[in-house]
């Protein structure tokens, strides 16, 4: 894997991260699919949409059906018939995520799964193997996402995180064909973001994601954050914004020079009857919607917005029929896809990206 910086705009770049299974043109959105799909899509709508890059889950993963079977069966690309990139949590987030039924330690994670209440046991080490069983371009060091605003908190888990990146890194081999990003945490506190990203750095990784944002803290405090720690990262690696997908949270990230996003909320909000339109999010149990004989967005060139209407989405989620969901979650992965793709070719044609997040921002927000 290389990354390659085709133009920039401020802090803004345009690029290509080139992988053993394709090009992503950058910036981008990935679209999550947890469980090795992406819920109520087709790979193929997908391709049809523009993704270039899907995220799968290690800990959902490794607990069903199994890393070994996935491995055994081709790994993730031939298991899910995606041909695309592909890239991996760690399981990280899950620490934080399901702590009612996690004990962390300095070596690791135990864990009962949430499916069957058996006990796990997830270290860095363990972690890159079922990486490297699952096989995607991208993977993720093991880390330990802390709640943001709470220093106590924060403080020892930047130096676990440290601790299991260089762990990581020893176990991950240096010719394998995935990419092992590292991950810098620190919470909202540039003293621990600095000291996170300075050690990082030494063990030179082909990529950094930042980590432990949008998990609680205010919008003005994660840009703020975003603000002092994209600079403390390579220039030159490809920086990726976990878990970040709010289609004004991507632009602002963007212009601070993030290249790399993934976030559930399109094809979340979806399942609860929600659009994304270029004039805010809209709720389609709504009544005003009932005899409306116009697509979710007036221009979109979705297959959803291209076929249906207002009134039909409506009443596929009102009796709650499946086929509702997957519009819905095609057109929103289509609008976050456009989004970027709107970004990037304000950067490459030299266009005056503010103007571009002024507008977008001022229709989209009201």
């Amino acid at each position: 894997m290389h990354f390659e910086i085709l133009k920039t705009q401020g802090k803004a770049r345009a690029g290509i991260l080139h992988t053993p299974h394709g090009p992503i043109p950058t910036p981008v959105f990935a679209p999550v699919g947890t469980q090795a799909t992406v819920k109520a899509v087709l790979p193929r709508d997908l391709r049809e949409i523009g993704a270039s890059l899907v995220l799968a889950n290690t800990y959902h993963l490794h607990l069903r059906p199994g890393d070994a079977l996935i491995r055994d069966l081709g790994g993730l690309h031939q298991f899910m018939a995606w041909p695309g990139p592909i890239l991996t949590d760690s399981g990280g987030f899950q620490v934080f995520s399901l702590t009612q039924i996690n004990k962390i330690d300095e070596d690791g994670v135990t864990f009962r799964s949430h499916i069957d209440g058996s006990t796990h046991r997830l270290t860095p080490e363990a972690s890159i193997r079922i990486q490297e069983n699952l096989g995607a371009d991208i993977i993720m060091c093991f880390d330990q996402c802390p709640i943001p605003k709470d220093r106590t908190v924060v403080e020892p888990a930047v130096r676990r995180t440290m601790d299991w990146a260089a762990r990581c890194r020893e176990t991950h081999p240096d010719d394998s064909q995935q990419a092992l990003f590292g991950i810098v945490q620190g919470g909202i506190f540039e003293d621990q973001r600095a000291r996170s990203a300075d050690f990082l750095r030494t063990l030179d990784f082909p990529g950094y994601a930042i980590g432990g944002l949008a998990v609680g803290e205010s919008k003005s405090e994660m840009y703020a954050t975003l603000d002092f720690t994209v600079p403390m990262l390579p220039a030159d690696k490809p920086r990726y914004l976990m878990g970040v997908g709010e289609p004004d949270d991507l632009i602002q990230a963007v212009m601070r020079g993030v290249d790399i996003f993934d976030c559930v909320i399109p094809t979340r909000i979806a399942r609860h009857g929600s659009a994304l339109t270029r004039n805010g999010r809209i709720n389609m149990r709504n009544r005003e919607y009932t005899s409306a004989d116009i697509p979710l967005d007036e221009g979109c060139t979705c297959y959803t917005c291209q076929h249906f209407t207002r009134a039909y989405l409506r009443h596929l989620v009102r009796a709650r029929e499946l086929l509702a969901y997957t519009l819905l979650s095609i057109h929103n992965i289509h609008f976050l896809v456009q989004h970027m793709q709107a970004m990037r070719d304000a950067i490459l044609a030299g266009s005056d990206l503010a103007v571009y997040r002024d507008t977008f921002l001022q229709q989209y927000m009201g």
